[in-house]
Parts: structure tokens; C-alpha cells; sequence
């Protein structure tokens, strides 16, 4: 089973957290899955840092940024572990699944 399959339906899984479900990522769970996205589909952050009021934008931007150098196939892994352990602590058997069968 690819990475590669398990990281789409991850991502899928991710996009559609209920707001009042079982598992409520962090603000830090955010940004670590904002980061390996970032870096798994795009690469290294080569953009501008945002200015100085883009309290938002600054705090993504330096998550992507500290993850640079790391692999495509290691962001995907770090993705997927990462969301396997949030669902374990909420209790979403059904979701774990869901990534762990994804072909």
C-alpha cells in the first residue's frame, strides 16, 4: 500500500473534520498539517514571507519553512501518522480504517 494513497485519503479525512466531531485538531495540529501538505505537494517554501500584520500567513509560512529539505514521501508519512494518531485519541475507528485501507 503506497503512502502516496493513504496521504490523498488522509488529506480527504482532514478537510472534512466535523467542527464537533470526536477529534479536534490543535491550532499546532493545523499547522503541522498545513506544513507537510504544503511540503508533500509543493516542495520547499520558496515564497516571501508575509508581512508583519499577517499574523496568519506568518505563522503557516514558518511552519512550511522549518519543515524544508524533508522529502516528499517523509511529508506524506509524517501526514499520515500524525492524523492516525489524532483519530486513535478521538476514538475514530471507522477513519482509521478508511486511511489504513486506501490501496
Amino acid at each position: 500500500m503506497s503512502y502516496e494513497a493513504k496521504f490523498t485519503k488522509s488529506v480527504e479525512i482532514v478537510k472534512n473534520l466535523p467542527k464537533d466531531g470526536p477529534v479536534k485538531p490543535t491550532q499546532d495540529d493545523q499547522l503541522f498539517f498545513y506544513s507537510y501538505y504544503k511540503q508533500a505537494t509543493i516542495g520547499d517554501n520558496t515564497t516571501t514571507r508575509p508581512g508583519m500584520l499577517d499574523f496568519v500567513g506568518k505563522a503557516k509560512w514558518d511552519a512550511w519553512k522549518k519543515v524544508e529539505g524533508t522529502s516528499k514521501e517523509d511529508a506524506q508519512k509524517f501526514y499520515v501518522d500524525k492524523l492516525l494518531e489524532l483519530l486513535k485519541e478521538g476514538g475514530d475507528e471507522e477513519s482509521q480504517q478508511a486511511i489504513q485501507s486506501a490501496v
